[in-house]
């Protein structure tokens, strides 16, 4: 028997509240960069594990800094004076056995691979450097590892929550950021950066996003080619989401790059050379970006949990996190009558991740829905989320759940 407990609520939707906030993250912020590494380099890690012992031994890369470098712009190009610092810690297994890893190797790989795939104008072996900050685990967290089962004990005692669907507001601020950093509007507007803030403020049906989004100085011949360029990237990603989303509200208005200011020259226009912040403006971290299911909506419960980097078999911080969104949508999805509903997962320290001490189920339904079935249904999906969370944990090491 699991604790279970579902509940029936009479509040508002999200979607129906007078205000609504929403923020996402793109792919070359740096807060999003150092979530997005440090999650590639578990999965890589948990892969060697595999592949090597047949088991994903002890770690957890949940802890990265990127730190700024400094570059120098001008129009038509520029040059990087001092390189980005990409610092990689925590926990890892180094030897298993009489077996060493490549530990080191492997993560500083891994990002290099990733500044390689997704950040255009970045020369990961020329304008990253790397400091792999790992260390061998604790004594009684590494020995939750050895332990005999299928199935490994939580890591710490720890709460999660998600949540079904996406508000409009919500699936614009996505596919906004998703729009621009695509391969496509690459092709078409090379001069647009990686670097990509979306935040969308909605009064009513009345919805207005803030992009930030630098372009790429080396497509940028002055300041009135700055802005005719500008004006025409606006046009663009107006025309995209009206049309995508134009029926939902009654008006949607974009502000882009509103720090711009003409008469400045130079230092009025938000240029980058590398298509990153971290070039020299901005560090990241893990945990301040996107929350696992992409987006940072401050209308929803959120905890505190960090995802990216934990390993996917005892660290509940990233398992419970990701699995509680998972839920939400299955209930979501296979029970007719359901409008919203939350997903909050506890864990206990040592106690086997599919026994979690509470997965409670909030739902917001229609009229005239059956309670009783919805809450029959809704307690044999948990209950079959949980039966099959070793195939979940499968999949979160081969990193088919994105953490941002």
């Amino acid at each position: 028997m699991r604790n279970i407990a579902i509940e029936i609520l009479k509040n508002h939707i999200v979607a129906d509240q007078q205000v609504e906030i929403v923020e996402r993250k793109g792919v070359g912020h740096p807060d999003y960069i150092c979530d997005s590494i440090m999650e590639s380099i578990s999965v890589a890690l948990s892969q060697e594990y595999l592949k090597r012992f047949g088991d994903i031994l002890h770690h957890n890369i949940d802890k990265g800094l990127l730190v700024a470098g400094q570059v120098e712009r001008k129009f038509g190009g520029g040059r990087v004076i001092k390189p980005m610092e990409l610092i990689i810690g925590d926990r890892a297994t180094f030897k298993f056995g009489d077996k060493k890893i490549d530990v080191e190797g492997i993560a500083i790989e891994t990002a290099k691979k990733w500044f390689q795939t997704n950040l255009r104008f970045v020369d990961a072996k020329r304008h990253v450097k790397y400091r792999v900050a790992l260390a061998q685990g604790s004594a009684e967290l590494t020995d939750i590892f050895r332990r005999k089962g299928k199935l490994k004990g939580a890591n710490d005692t720890s709460a999660a929550v998600g949540y079904a669907p996406f508000t409009p507001t919500e699936n614009v601020v996505y596919e906004a950021e998703r729009f621009l950093n695509s391969e496509r509007m690459k092709q078409v507007l090379p001069e647009t950066g990686e670097d990509v803030k979306v935040m969308g403020l909605r009064r009513g049906r009345i919805l207005d996003l803030t992009i930030a989004m630098p372009l790429i100085s080396r497509y940028v011949k002055d300041v009135n080619d700055y802005f005719l360029k500008k004006a025409k990237i606006k046009k663009i990603t107006e025309d995209h989401v009206c049309d995508k989303f134009g029926s939902v509200f009654h008006e949607i208005n974009i502000h882009y790059n509103t720090l711009d200011k003409k008469s400045q020259g130079l230092g009025g226009i938000y240029l980058s050379l590398l298509g990153t912040s971290a070039e020299d403006a901005d560090s990241g971290q893990v945990g301040r970006g996107n929350r696992v299911n992409g987006v940072i909506s401050l209308n929803r419960p959120m905890g505190t949990e960090a995802a990216a980097g934990k390993n996917s078999v005892s660290h509940v911080g990233k398992i419970y996190n990701i699995l509680a969104h998972k839920m939400a949508k299955d209930i979501y999805d296979n029970i007719e009558g359901v409008k919203e509903v939350y997903v909050w997962l506890l864990s206990e320290i040592g106690t086997r991740i599919d026994k979690p001490h509470l997965a409670s189920v909030q739902i917001i339904l229609k009229k005239g829905v059956d309670k009783r079935y919805v809450n029959k249904k809704a307690e044999e999906i948990i209950d079959n989320g949980f039966s099959n969370i070793d195939k979940f944990c499968i999949e979160l090491a081969e990193g088919k759940y994105p953490v941002c």
